[in-house]
């Protein structure tokens, strides 16, 4: 132990963190979180709510950060533990952050030392939510979170699984690596990845979006797909996959439980979503046909190759000055697939186009049979960070103003909300 101490020493810390662990299973996590952290050369001071010292030991923390745990608003002489530890910190880290924790900073409380501190701080305070599912969609709890988001706390996680009561769903707080990353990012950029905390551009319509797909199956598709010519050749897009994602996130924040089925892209998936990684159009539309029987609601966001070899080498085809001519099949048309099921879900579609945005996509709305398409010029939205869109329907055509792709994906989300709810 002395040997790490020295070492942790010896590493020069350019960043500073509080990370406050309350009263929860998850408690056991926050001794990887701050070896993770260290690890990366941000220093952490760890302070404690009476009920977390039941899971994890103090000792414990002191030996891993070198720093006595903050445990009492009065072990410091002065008692001004809870003004002190925030003035040097780059921000406040709460992992876990159980239910009773997020009521108690939503609504100001400072009845000991870790939610004074949060009270009191100047600096960023980050939160990992930590509970049982049943605790993390009750009503209080959700606006507990809204009332967080809008006063500018950042949400980490939760994300879906295996809880410790034996249950399964949202509510189990995120893994160490993946908080460590959050929050090393945070530190650098100022920001972390959007998550269930829902941010401003919300705030008007909290109270209509909150739970209205709770117990909604959702279905995504996203990214590109690629199809293999050769060993080291294949016919693609540009697509990046951030509007699927987002459309995901939108999703999430929604209550849905959501399965994203993804080509290759470069994105990390919203924390909570079941990922199903594909390659080519082929595998898409399998994947999609194992799941779509469960999917209430299939969205299709996925820019499916149309084509693919109708031969494909299994080595490198050696160039040379021959010209090489590639005989080209359809792929599968996956929303085509789910739209003509015997009781299909919900489907809605996406169409990028580079010419004719209304009669194109009015026409693919048509064909496809499907209650809704959204549409917009491939040239404008293709790897982009913002988006406009068209949506169509059959009361006719609603635009979507440019804006970042996720406040597009929940502007989206409210409108297929909306008809779904009138078709059931």
């Amino acid at each position: 132990m002395s040997l790490c101490i020295v070492k942790m020493h010896a590493m020069k810390l350019s960043k500073r963190i509080v990370l406050g662990i309350t009263g929860g299973i998850a408690a056991y996590k926050a001794a990887e979180l701050a070896r993770l952290l260290l690890k990366q050369g941000i220093e952490v001071q760890v302070a404690m709510t009476e009920a977390a010292t039941r899971f994890i030991t103090p000792a414990t923390m002191q030996a891993l950060t070198t720093h006595p745990v903050l445990l009492d608003q009065w072990q410091d002489a002065q008692g001004m533990a809870h003004i002190q530890s925030s003035r040097s910190a780059d921000a406040i880290v709460i992992a876990p952050a159980t239910a009773d924790f997020i009521a108690k900073l939503a609504n100001g409380h400072a009845d000991d030392l870790l939610s004074a501190l949060c009270l009191a701080r100047d600096c960023p305070l980050l939160v990992a939510p930590a509970m049982n599912k049943q605790m993390w969609s009750n009503a209080a709890t959700r606006r507990n979170v809204q009332r967080l988001a809008a006063d500018g706390v950042s949400l980490l996680g939760p994300d879906s699984g295996v809880q410790a009561c034996g249950e399964e769903g949202m509510g189990r707080m995120l893994e160490a690596a993946d908080l460590a990353r959050d929050i090393s990012d945070f530190l650098e950029n100022g920001q972390v990845q959007e998550n269930v905390g829902l941010k401003s551009d919300l705030q008007s319509n909290l109270q209509s979006d909150l739970h209205t797909l709770q117990g909604v199956r959702v279905l995504i598709t996203a990214g590109p797909t690629y199809e293999a010519i050769d060993a080291v050749r294949g016919i693609t897009n540009r697509s990046s996959g951030k509007m699927g994602y987002a459309v995901a996130q939108a999703a999430l924040e929604r209550g849905a439980e959501v399965t994203l089925i993804s080509g290759p892209v470069a994105l990390r998936p919203p924390h909570g979503v079941e990922v199903v990684n594909v390659v080519s159009a082929g595998e898409m539309f399998e994947a999609v046909k194992q799941k779509v029987a469960q999917a209430d609601i299939f969205i299709g966001v996925a820019a499916v190759a149309d084509y693919r070899a109708a031969q494909t080498s299994p080595q490198k085809i050696k160039k040379n000055d021959a010209a090489l001519t590639l005989q080209l099949v359809p792929n599968p048309d996956i929303l085509a697939y789910v739209a003509a099921l015997p009781q299909p879900p919900f489907c809605v579609g996406f169409a990028a186009e580079s010419e004719k945005l209304r009669e194109h996509a009015t026409a693919k709305r048509k064909q496809k049979n499907i209650p809704l398409l959204a549409a917009n010029l491939a040239q404008d939205a293709i790897g982009s960070d913002d988006n406009e869109l068209l949506l169509f329907d059959a009361a006719g055509e609603h635009r979507l103003p440019r804006a970042d792709k996720l406040t597009t994906a929940r502007a989206l989300l409210r409108h297929a909300v909306t008809l779904y709810k009138k078709g059931k």
